[in-house]
């Protein structure tokens, strides 16, 4: 009996500690079979987006839902993978999937702070949660977590696993993964990244709202210390390297300037195309596509385009504020933050609040925190809005918001956003191959692509073509034109009778051919055109790829009446420069499937091999010549500051300067500038094609060209290089040389120059 009595409590006592065990052993058996398979994780094929690289390999932009970019484990730096591990899971590598001393340290944590604070989730239990489980906080969930931790333990190397929670993990940004985070925060790729941003990269899994280095800097911040601290407790580095990134500022991305190279119109047309081929597929197969984009072209064209644009603006006047917070209601930092967020940036046009405004100072509150001082030369621009007597509209006062920019010796100074827009496209002449493309001035506020959308009049950009359509009716550069006056009525113009004038409003009487484009005079392409026809001239551009029906048959064609776009006036300039060859511009050269696989690939006709001959080669040579001279001696004579005989081109001006063109080129390379209002209305009454379009031109050919050297153009066969008298006859001493087609020589042949002779040291004695 009394050996009963103490047996009972014993087996009782067993009974009750034996329930739970043999409950959770239930439980395990009955949940590990209805556990998901792990296909997931060992055949890993996440939603990546579509890329789009320059021709060197530069990353110029991304479409998809999640911005993601897979990387090796073997490829992850160490400094990367202990700031994830020193954050998240320090005993990753020690533990099965559940650490059970995290699960006590974080139990006492909780305990003695009273509530919820430190979990003890492993990096594989992240794992499993992040591709099985929902975030629902119960206990079912974190029981089936635990069990799937254990299994994928089972079944994937610990680097596996770390490697699909380095690829899968979301932070913040729509981005997945600590590659795509590093591109997108500091437009950098991982392997690139210091011990300071993988400890800010590290924070974000946490919170990625809460500790996004672009929307809460502060809070960011604090985060990046603590892992900072914890890296140094647990010796993942010693004290120097601690205290130096502590104290490292990081410098994150804003916007869509995570990408060094702005190539935003040119990455849409990318995008359009990709999606016409593969559809829904395109954002999420990891389709990379390789433009003919070249990083420096593009550079240059984009700096181009802005200086142009603003140096226009600039010469327009100051338009005012922008908008106007009221400082008296609340002059916080927070405030002031909140009442620029609506308030897009655009590149270095920052905007700012005014803090206080004299006619000698401004104080301003830029966006993100910096407090300005503008004062002496840097206010001239905006001046007269500081004047009490302009409207208050258009006064800049406490609490204007108004566009801030350092210049170039980095002084602040005021600024605006322009209202004008501008283009410019450049490529190869000898097989089409796009090297930079920018579509307007700032994507963000105008997605409208003025290089493939935009179709404008070209003005006398056009007139090339025109005199390429006399040369081949037998005119030659020497041919003596009237520059008189003009009138027609509406038979011969299809609209309103009409009496054209030059730009000058003077009439020079008979020129030749030559001096007319160079002076590009009006007159004497209308009478070029009467001669040959607006009819045969309608049929003759489409060798340059341009449209008959955007352009009629009346003799306003003579003077770039019809429409164009840039696009077009690449490929029709490309004729000239290429000698006479069509050529198809095209910015893809091929399409990679995520494991690098071609999928397309763009095999381009070449003016050496394949591309249609549209106009005789001694017609190219005759009107680079003649389009140099335009540049050495004429309306393009501002680019002769490169310092380079081998460029040629012709300017545009349209009637009242709505639209301005510059269209010229080198041997290797062709570019087209414009600039126009989107609603047409007058650029100014002194703004021109050499004017406004034409620096633009300039600024990118200054460095593109930079170390190309220069170039000779070789007269073909059956030409004749002639001595000239000033009526354009042949003249043995003649002062000037001119070029005719052998069966186009005028009179009796003269005794003709050295056909060998460089083509610019032959044109200099022209004029």
């Amino acid at each position: 009996m009394p050996t009963r009595r103490w047996l009972l409590p014993v087996i009782l006592t067993i009974t009750l500690l034996s329930l739970p065990l043999l409950l959770l052993g239930m439980a395990v058996m009955l949940t590990y079979p209805t556990l998901p398979s792990l296909e997931v994780l060992t055949d890993y094929h996440p939603k990546v987006p579509l890329r789009i690289y320059s021709a060197e390999g530069i990353l110029l932009g991304e479409f998809g839902e999640e911005r993601r970019a897979l990387v090796k484990i073997s490829d992850v730096p160490e400094v990367m993978k202990n700031a994830i591990l020193a954050a998240e899971d320090d005993r990753f590598y020690q533990h099965g999937g559940v650490d059970y001393m995290g699960v006590l340290r974080a139990a006492l944590s909780n305990f003695t702070a009273g509530g919820t604070k430190q979990g003890a989730s492993t990096i594989t239990m992240q794992v499993a949660r992040n591709f099985f489980l929902s975030k629902e906080k119960t206990f079912t969930r974190k029981f089936n977590e635990m069990l799937l931790a254990f299994k994928i333990e089972h079944y994937l190397s610990k680097d596996d696993i770390l490697q699909l929670y380095i690829n899968q993990i979301y932070l913040g940004q729509r981005s997945y993964g600590f590659a795509a985070a590093s591109q997108i925060y500091f437009g950098k790729s991982l392997s690139q990244i210091s011990l300071a941003e993988a400890a800010m990269l590290a924070g974000l899994p946490k919170a990625p709202s809460s500790f996004n280095p672009v929307v809460n800097p502060k809070r960011a911040k604090l985060r990046q210390m603590y892992v900072l601290r914890r890296m140094h407790e647990l010796h993942l580095i010693d004290d120097a390297e601690y205290k130096i990134a502590q104290n490292q500022p990081l410098n994150t991305k804003h916007g869509n300037q995570e990408f060094s190279v702005k190539s935003d119109y040119l990455n849409e047309m990318v995008r359009q195309a990709v999606y016409d081929k593969y559809q829904e597929n395109t954002y999420t197969q990891g389709f990379k596509v390789y433009t003919t984009i070249r990083q420096q072209d593009q550079l240059a064209a984009y700096e181009a385009v802005r200086k142009g644009v603003l140096e226009y603006d600039r010469r327009h006047g100051y338009r005012g504020p922008e908008h106007f917070v009221d400082l008296q209601k609340d002059s916080s930092e927070e405030y002031l933050e909140e009442a620029l967020q609506d308030t897009t940036d655009n590149d270095d046009l920052l905007p700012a609040v005014v803090l206080s405004a004299s006619a000698t100072q401004i104080q301003a509150y830029c966006k993100g925190g910096e407090r300005i001082t503008i004062s002496g030369e840097a206010l001239r621009f905006a001046q007269r809005a500081l004047s009490n007597k302009v409207a208050l509209n258009l006064r800049i006062v406490a609490g204007s918001i108004i566009r801030v920019q350092k210049n170039d010796k980095g002084i602040w100074q005021i600024s605006q956003l322009p209202q004008v827009e501008s283009a410019f496209v450049s490529g190869s002449p000898q097989d089409g191959a796009i090297y930079a493309l920018i579509g307007g001035f700032d994507f963000n506020h105008n997605q409208f692509n003025h290089i493939t959308q935009a179709w404008r009049q070209p003005g006398s950009s056009f007139k090339p073509f025109i005199y390429s359509a006399a040369l081949e009716k037998g005119y030659t550069p020497a041919t003596l034109i009237n520059d008189g006056p003009l009138s027609f009525g509406t038979d011969q113009t299809g609209s309103e009778p009409w009496q054209p004038k030059n730009y000058d409003g003077k009439f020079e009487g008979p020129m030749r051919m030559r001096q007319a484009l160079i002076k590009s005079k009006n007159m004497v392409s209308i009478r070029i055109l009467q001669s040959i026809t607006p009819r045969y001239a309608q049929d003759y551009i489409t060798k340059f790829g341009l449209d008959a029906e955007k352009h009629p048959p009346y003799l306003t064609m003579a003077l770039g009446a019809g429409s164009v776009t840039p696009l077009q006036m690449l490929t029709g300039y490309s004729v000239f420069a290429n000698g006479g060859f069509r050529t198809t511009p095209y910015f893809i050269q091929r399409i990679e499937d995520a494991q690098g696989r071609v999928l397309n690939k763009t095999v381009p006709v070449t003016a050496n091999e394949g591309a249609e001959q549209v106009i005789d080669v001694r017609n190219a040579y005759t009107m680079v010549s003649m389009m140099q001279d335009v540049v050495k001696h004429g309306t393009a004579i501002r680019a002769m500051q490169l310092g380079r005989q081998d460029l040629a081109g012709k300017t545009g001006t349209t009637s009242d300067s709505i639209d301005a063109w510059f269209c010229g080129f080198q041997p290797s390379v062709v570019g087209i500038a414009w600039m126009g209002f989107d609603q047409p209305r007058s650029l100014g009454d002194k703004e021109t094609g050499g004017g406004a379009a034409l620096p633009i031109w300039m600024g990118y050919m200054a460095k593109v060209l930079k170390n190309v050297p220069q170039a000779v153009y070789s007269m073909p066969d059956n030409m004749v290089a002639a001595r000239i008298n000033d009526s354009g006859h042949p003249d043995e001493n003649g002062a000037r040389i001119e070029y005719f087609y052998q069966e186009n020589v005028p009179g009796p042949q003269a005794a003709p120059a050295d056909p060998d002779a460089p083509a610019d040291t032959i044109n200099d004695q022209l004029l």
